[in-house]
This record gives structure tokens, sequence and C-alpha cells, in this order.
């Protein structure tokens, strides 16, 4: 089974804004990204898609399917209180926590790395329990992303920003006898 991992499109909002969960419109270059992104994954196949429920990722998502799986485990971090402020707007005071141990600590009212890496690593060995055999296609963020590439590297989560995700890039992994290996290479 080979699985194509694929981080949406640009997001339509202004730079500078911290986003995660909030559902956010696309970018008017959607049509010219997904063109480049249709451009690496292998056509006439009849791929199993799963996506994060924000239209983010459900847009391109119903691009390879009619039929979409979506999990709220592939949603981005949950940026709680933060969400669509301006990162420069959140105070020292309320920010110094989270900076200090980002993969630990919690946002107020949202989520910390580690509870965002504990959903996305249930996805993935429900994966890995099943026995389809059938290649996937998987629309999430950034941060999801980063997370379970973490674990396939064997790298700390605190790393995992040095991962290098374009809005758009894929990452092929294969699934062989219930173990998924990554078979993108990666410069960390």
């Amino acid at each position: 089974m080979e699985i194509y991992l694929i981080r949406h499109t640009t997001p339509h909002i202004e730079k500078g804004i911290c986003y995660g969960q909030s559902d956010l419109d696309l970018a008017n270059t959607y049509t010219e990204e997904f063109k480049t992104i249709k451009t690496k994954i292998p056509e006439n196949k009849n791929y199993k898609v799963f996506s994060s429920p924000l239209k983010r990722c459900a847009l391109l998502a119903k691009q390879f399917s009619d039929t979409v799986n979506y999990d709220n485990r592939l949603k981005e971090l949950d940026f709680g209180d933060w969400e669509l402020k301006a990162w420069n707007a959140i105070s020292e005071e309320d920010m110094k926590p989270w900076m200090t141990d980002f993969v630990n600590e919690p946002v107020p009212n949202g989520e910390s790395y580690t509870q965002l890496a504990s959903r996305v690593h249930a996805f993935f060995e429900d994966i890995l329990a099943s026995e389809s055999t059938k290649d996937l296609i998987i629309v999430t963020h950034a941060g999801p992303m980063r997370a379970y590439l973490s674990a396939l590297l064997g790298i700390p989560l605190k790393v995992s920003f040095n991962i290098k995700i374009n809005y758009g890039d894929i990452f092929q992994l294969k699934k062989e006898n219930k173990v998924l290996k990554l078979i993108t290479e990666i410069n960390i």
C-alpha cells in the first residue's frame, strides 16, 4: 500500500496571524497549486482518501475522490484563545509558557503539540491495523504531518519543526507488513 501525505494549499489569510483549527478559505492560487500537486500523484488509481474536515484540506481531498473520509484527528493544532489573533498581539506573558515548552504546554484553551501528536498517531495506528491494501491519499496540515514524520524518523517532537513542509508538499509512505516506511527523502 502506498500513502500520499499531502499538505493543503495556501490559505487566504494575512501573514502574522495565528491559525490552527480556524476554517479558512483558500488563496486564489488554489487552482494552480492543485495542478502542480496532481502531477506528483500517480493517475488512474482508485485511492481511498482521508482528510482533515477543515475546508483548506477538504476542498483538495475532493479533487481526488467523490468519497472522502473526514477525520478530526487530522486537524491542525488547536490554538484556543489565540486563534485568528495577530502573533504580535498576543502578550509576552501569555506566550512565554508555550514558547518555553511548546511540545508539552497547551495554548490557553487549546492543546499542546503532544496532544496533537497523540491524536495523529492514533489515526495512523488505525491505518496500520487496517487490512486494506488500497492506496491512500491523506490531506492534512503541517503540524500533524511533522508530528507523524518525527515518529517515523525517530526524532523528538521539538526537532520536528526542522522538517520543512510547504503548502502543497507531498510525502510518500509505503505500508509493508503493518509497518509504514517513509519513501520521500527528508533533510533535517
